[in-house]
């Protein structure tokens, strides 16, 4: 039944783009493309898809002679990042430009459902002067799309990029030069973690969209090969982790958490130069480590608490050189958990994803070769983890002590065909 649906669906696709204009406005144009990886790691990983979206290395996990078992190589071969679009045009009706967006990939939506069809964004979008308003799923806005990592790998700069696709309501005004943004965003296939693990349940429960502010810059001049773009941004969300206690009474406390980030990217006649700063509190829905932890108990007998965010820092920086033909370039990446936003209380635990990692580091340098659309790409890239042990008692804020480093290094080869 699923198979016949999606048919269905490229067929009415495929037919509208036979159709091309119908001459009053309206037009269907494909795009996408096939992609084949190839990839060997030299331990066991954290990632999603069979090791295909790659987070950090798998802590050790000691057997009884101490040996981990987790220090044991592993190699994939896999085509699910492989992508299907349709851009629409609408015709224009009262000075208002109206386009939309469908995009899926064969990335599924669990481990078992690798190789199904899943969807990436489906945005309708408004333009009328000044104005960009879109109703849809898209990039969480902290993704700046004019500035982020060029890695060949799909994990996109993962967990150092902010990672996640959205349904939202965003406003862009751009009078000139200068960008603002206003966002509010529900949760969906990436989501924060909880007591029953990744769910929107949460931020659905608080009632309350995650919201996001931004302004952006832009110097730039058609007779200049020199271009700058920069921005800062700012968003608010609140999650309510249960609405029952583990004693059996109502509760909506929640965890409201601030996150802020910057970037700036500087294009040079033959060097591109990117870079974002953010500083995050609860982001694991943005494929960040994060979470939250309990920070006060109100209610012993009835289990009703209060909860603190925890924060985490993140810096990356990505460089290439802008050949056509030929390109390199070196991604790389730092992350520190900065421990709870106040002090938690002793004996409990902390909630979210890769709590238990104190720092996080990632280097990865690429090369790739494009014949007509075809590109063939070869990268590098080590990560290494700082896994620690959240002891309460010891550090008050949850941040892990005793921290052991592991590292991987994944060789990948990726083969595209743009369509």
């Amino acid at each position: 039944m699923k198979k016949g649906l999606l048919l269905y669906f490229f067929a009415v696709l495929l037919w509208l783009g036979a159709q091309g204009s119908d001459g009053e406005g309206f037009a269907v144009r494909f795009g996408g493309f096939i992609k084949n990886d190839f990839f060997y790691d030299t331990r066991q990983v954290v990632a999603a898809r069979e090791g295909h979206f790659l987070l950090w290395p798998a802590k050790p996990s000691y057997d009884l002679e101490g040996l981990d078992i987790n220090d044991v190589p592993s190699l994939n071969f896999l085509s699910i990042q492989t992508r299907l679009n349709a851009a629409f045009t609408a015709p224009e009706v009262n000075g208002f430009k109206i386009t939309g967006m469908v995009e899926g990939a064969f990335f599924g939506h669990s481990n078992p459902d690798i190789n199904g069809f899943r969807l990436r964004h489906a945005f309708v979008r408004l333009q009328r002067n000044k104005s960009d308003l879109l109703f849809g799923q898209f990039w969480n806005p902290f993704l700046f799309t004019t500035t982020f990592p060029d890695v060949i790998s799909f994990n996109t700069g993962v967990p150092f990029q902010p990672f996640s696709r959205n349904p939202q309501i965003r406003y862009t005004y751009t009078p000139g030069a200068i960008s603002l943004v206003v966002a509010a965003l529900s949760q969906r296939d990436f989501a924060n973690v909880g007591p029953e693990g990744g769910s929107s349940v949460y931020l659905r429960n608080a009632a309350i969209p995650d919201l996001h502010l931004q302004v952006h810059y832009t110097l730039s001049q058609p007779e200049n090969a020199v271009s700058l773009i920069t921005g800062a941004a700012i968003a608010r969300k609140k999650i309510v982790p249960e609405l029952v206690s583990p004693q059996g009474y109502q509760t909506d406390a929640g965890v409201t958490g601030l996150s802020f980030s910057s970037y700036a990217r500087l294009k040079l006649p033959t060097l591109t130069i990117k870079t974002q700063y953010m500083l995050g509190q609860n982001s694991n829905d943005m494929m960040m480590i994060g979470g939250y932890g309990v920070s006060r108990v109100i209610d012993q007998a009835k289990g009703i608490v209060e909860y603190s965010p925890m924060r985490t820092r993140q810096i990356w920086i990505d460089a290439h050189t802008n050949g056509e033909v030929f390109q390199s370039g070196i991604f790389i990446g730092l992350s520190e958990n900065l421990g709870a936003v106040s002090d938690l209380q002793p004996g409990t635990s902390v909630t979210g994803l890769g709590t238990d990692i104190k720092t996080l580091f990632r280097v990865s340098p690429r090369v790739f070769y494009n014949l007509g659309r075809a590109r063939f790409a070869l990268e590098g890239e080590y990560t290494r983890a700082g896994f620690g042990t959240i002891n309460i008692n010891q550090n008050s804020r949850g941040i892990p002590v005793d921290p052991e480093d592991v590292a991987n290094l994944r060789i990948l080869f990726a083969v595209y065909l743009f369509i």
